[in-house]
């Protein structure tokens, strides 16, 4: 059988999918660059501005919030471009990891640049911190929203779609390890005249950040994340390229998009999960600095806690590809989130216990946490590639640019979360930011009950999102799959999209009928055997 009847006969969906364990390891790729350095601003930047440049909590927060109020401007114009920009021999979106590459790499780097002459928290040293956070802030957003909108070009599979959810998120976590060892070996104690130990109120060595070794791992960092960003370039393909060349557009064109997206209820829930998701991650990864540094006077548990949080991707990377067949993604990350609230409050019932007891116990709640918390991460990007999927079938039009950067701007919008309920707790404590201080002991417990309460009302609210707002449960979704499957179609034979993979595999899969069941799509899929294992 020649190619053009082969391909004829196999549904539009194979047409665009058939990855291979190549195509799952370069995707990934692209977000364990991307979080080399944005585990720099997650991780470390908070605890860097208040012990290195001296700025105060405060213009902290402040400083976050307006550099969010003007992402609300700057995402939405970068999906536009992304959307309407003639496509290259490269594509649509794959190009953006050569252009954003370098002013990202740059900006992570003068973000902890230190120069001769600009004085601890003066008006120049927030100025300037104002200045290359906004530039690192535009950089990532040149990067990720075209990377987020690569994957529904990269394949249209749902079963491929959750492996490469999954990839990406093990990418994300692996990316976000090497900050914390930062952090952790970038510690010295505070010593006296004698050079004996400077003890806290809470009877632990006080420890200062130093600069040199911070700024040593940030350079390796954003170094390493520029090879891996090339590589992806390299690794990536889109198997679905729009025909549209661009050009001047309809007149109310991006206003009706930007509406279909807010009428969308399945686009909304897993936004404003995702932006509750990053807002925990953000406090949890920033606020341990200081209850480990302060209250337990032990910086080692910076790693030992990232190492338990992200642990559990190792093992549950393999099963929860085939949890998502059996039971949904919204039904696993829904029951996830609700061990990671409960696992928070356990901590927080713990806060009477010795700190020098307590701290191995806190570190196996954030173990049991992290189990929770891993079937979203792991799921995140997939749930939002339905939701996307979702409006194309209801409202005939994909605009996946201007999608993602609404996506990224919730998220965006849980990094100002995270930020007030950082800095507002430290405000709202009476935290000593000025050097040498030690902090009372009353502040120190109150530092303890909001590192682990806050983390279990936003998992806690999670997990009603996910279980009670978001509509796209197992069934949905396999229904979902036989619309888009017809919408590939029309689209294909109206010429607005062009098929790259046009080339049929060694078997056809053939697209499911309208009036097929969801329970004969679970037969077929208990079919096809370990298909749905992490390759």
């Amino acid at each position: 059988m020649s190619n053009e009847n082969s391909a004829a006969e196999t549904s539009y969906i194979a047409r665009t999918s058939g990855l291979k364990g190549k195509d799952y390891v370069g995707y990934a790729l692209g977000d364990t660059a991307c979080c080399l350095v944005f585990g720099l601003v997650t991780s470390l930047l908070q605890k860097f501005y208040t012990d290195i440049f001296a700025l105060s909590p405060l213009f902290i927060m402040l400083m976050f919030i307006g550099a969010r109020v003007w992402d609300a401007v700057n995402d939405p114009i970068m999906g536009r471009i992304c959307d309407s920009i003639k496509p290259n021999k490269w594509g649509r979106y794959r190009p953006w990891f050569l252009y954003a590459s370098f002013p990202l790499v740059l900006s992570s780097i003068l973000m902890f640049v230190k120069w001769p002459g600009i004085g601890e928290g003066s008006v120049g040293m927030c100025v300037y911190a104002t200045i290359t956070y906004v530039m690192f802030g535009m950089s990532y957003t040149m990067l990720q929203i075209p990377y987020g909108s690569l994957a529904s070009v990269v394949t249209t599979d749902e079963k491929e779609r959750t492996k490469l959810s999954v990839f990406r998120s093990i990418g994300a976590g692996l990316g976000s390890v090497p900050v914390i060892l930062i952090a952790s070996f970038a510690y010295k104690n505070r010593l006296d005249e004698a050079g004996n130990k400077i003890m806290g109120e809470n009877g632990r060595p006080l420890q200062d950040m130093q600069y040199l070794p911070v700024i040593i791992g940030v350079v390796a960092l954003s170094l390493i994340c520029f090879v891996m960003l090339m590589l992806a370039f390299k690794f990536n393909k889109e198997r679905v390229v729009a025909t549209d060349v661009g050009g001047k557009r309809p007149k109310g064109e991006t206003l009706g998009i930007i509406k279909n997206l807010f009428k969308n209820r399945a686009f909304l829930a897993v936004s404003v999960a995702g932006m509750l998701l990053l807002a925990g991650q953000m406090f949890t990864q920033s606020f341990y600095l200081y209850l480990f540094d302060d209250y337990f006077g032990a910086n080692w548990m910076n790693t030992v806690s990232t190492v338990c949080t992200y642990a559990p991707m190792a093992i549950l990377m393999f099963l929860t590809p085939k949890m998502v067949r059996k039971f949904g993604k919204k039904e696993i990350c829904g029951v996830g989130m609700i061990l990671a609230a409960v696992a928070n409050l356990a901590m927080f019932a713990m806060r009477g216990i010795k700190p020098s007891v307590l701290m191995y116990l806190f570190l196996v709640f954030c173990f049991i946490s992290g189990c929770g918390m891993t079937f979203f991460v792991l799921q995140v990007w997939s749930m939002a590639t339905d939701a996307i999927d979702d409006i194309e079938v209801k409202t005939g039009r994909r605009d996946d640019g201007t999608a993602y950067s609404f996506f990224m701007f919730f998220r965006k919008l849980g990094q100002v979360l995270a930020a007030v309920a950082v800095n507002g707790a430290l405000l709202g404590m009476h935290y000593d930011t000025s050097k040498g201080a030690k902090q009372t002991l009353a502040n120190l417990h109150i530092m303890y009950d909001m590192a682990t309460i806050i983390p279990a009302v936003l998992f806690g609210i999670m997990a009603i999102v996910l279980l009670v707002w978001y509509p796209l449960s197992r069934k949905k979704v396999a229904e979902l799959q036989v619309l888009k499957e017809q919408r590939l179609k029309e689209a294909y034979e109206s010429n607005a999209i062009n098929l790259t993979n046009d080339t049929a595999p060694a078997e056809t899969v053939e697209a499911p009928a309208e009036a097929e069941t969801v329970e004969t799509l679970e037969t077929e899929e208990k079919s096809d055997g370990a298909d749905g294992d992490v390759e």
